[in-house]
């Protein structure tokens, strides 16, 4: 089943986003069980997982924005969300969010931060 992702934009250096993720076509028994993870992939790179999420709220991050980004996740709406902060070039890619591990791609929001 494809998550659908949303939220990116155009941000300066230093900023915020908060990015949504949604299962609407999942029922809520199936999604509450399910470790989510938000992935990125900038270009010329491969896709890397950012940030995952068990059904006991037990976060993981990628070292590269351990202290920035915040996952988080609403089972009764069945959603997961993606707060970054203190944005940097660096972080410049389509998110996409999926299952951990990764299951069927849906669509990605662009995030663009510049400097």
């Amino acid at each position: 089943v494809q998550l659908q992702a949303s939220g990116g934009g155009l941000v300066q250096a230093g900023g915020s986003l908060r990015l949504s993720c949604k299962a609407p076509r999942m029922i809520t028994s199936v999604f509450g069980p399910l470790t989510l993870g938000w992935y990125r992939q900038a270009p010329g790179k491969q896709r890397e997982l950012v940030a995952a999420i068990t059904s006991a709220r037990n976060t993981n991050y990628a070292d590269s924005v351990k202290g920035r980004f915040t996952i988080s996740r609403d089972n009764s709406q069945k959603k997961v969300y993606l707060q970054m902060s203190s944005l940097e070039p660096e972080d410049t890619a389509v998110y996409y969010c999926s299952t951990d591990p990764p299951g069927q791609w849906g669509q990605g929001t662009l995030v663009t931060v510049s400097s």
